[in-house]
């Protein structure tokens, strides 16, 4: 059983980054054929895919945030980390980590989801 699992402090200033960490357990980051997610929630929105990373460590991000964000990892720990600088409080959401199996269109594991609120 893969399990994910968001950390990350739940305030973070405007104009500030945004670093969150997503721990998995039960499978490796490494395996072939899974990409690793970032989606987000904004409160009373709907989800927003933000960025993966591949299992050769490979990051590609939606076009509407990638000169903000990176997505890079620990394969000793088996984490994957999100990054987003220069925050509003438009980045305000319940931010998420996933596996998506390559080629499969959709998401088989998720984390339980983490509160990041951008505010002064």
């Amino acid at each position: 059983q893969v399990q994910l699992q968001e950390s990350g402090p739940g305030l973070v200033k405007p104009s500030q980054t945004l670093s969150l960490t997503c721990t998995v357990s039960g499978g490796s980051i490494t395996t072939n054929y899974y990409y690793w997610s970032w989606i987000r929630q904004p409160p009373g929105k709907g989800l927003e895919w933000i960025g993966y990373i591949t299992d050769s460590g490979s990051a590609y991000y939606s076009p509407s945030l990638k000169s903000r964000t990176s997505i890079s990892r620990d394969t000793s720990k088996n984490q994957f980390t999100l990054q987003l600088s220069s925050v509003t409080p438009e980045d305000t959401a319940v931010y998420y980590c996933a596996r998506a199996p390559s080629g499969h269109g959709g998401y088989d594991y998720w984390g339980q989801g983490t509160l990041v609120t951008v505010s002064s």
